[in-house]
């Protein structure tokens, strides 16, 4: 009788620890799932709509870059991208960013415009 008890007690305790993560999110190291504030682009910064002036070690919005043109830096004569980063224009701005992340590398002032 005592080891039935003992048995109870221990499925209880793990059933009620069971609905408690699922309520949480899962796992103890997730936070719980939020759809209203996730950022599906994670890593990247904040978006501008096109009207901010970058400055390097900021990070571009993924929308942002998105729609910034990509430029040929040998027709612009711009040094070559490392890999992983790639020249983009947009307002005014020549900003050599990296592709996965938008971390901002390098931006020269489009003089041309």
């Amino acid at each position: 009788m005592k080891q039935f008890l003992i048995g109870a007690v221990a499925l209880a305790l793990l059933a009620g620890s069971q609905a408690n993560a699922q309520q949480n999110g899962g796992d103890r190291g997730r936070a719980p799932d939020n759809h209203a504030n996730a950022n599906p682009h994670p890593g990247w910064g904040k978006d501008y709509g096109g009207k901010h002036q970058w400055k390097r070690g900021e990070r571009v919005g993924y929308n942002d870059w998105q729609s910034a043109n990509v430029v040929d830096y040998r027709q612009h004569k711009l040094r070559k991208p490392p890999r992983g980063y790639e020249w983009r224009e947009s307002n005014g701005q020549y900003i050599l960013a990296a592709v996965a992340t938008g971390l901002i590398a390098s931006i020269i002032i489009n003089s041309g415009r």
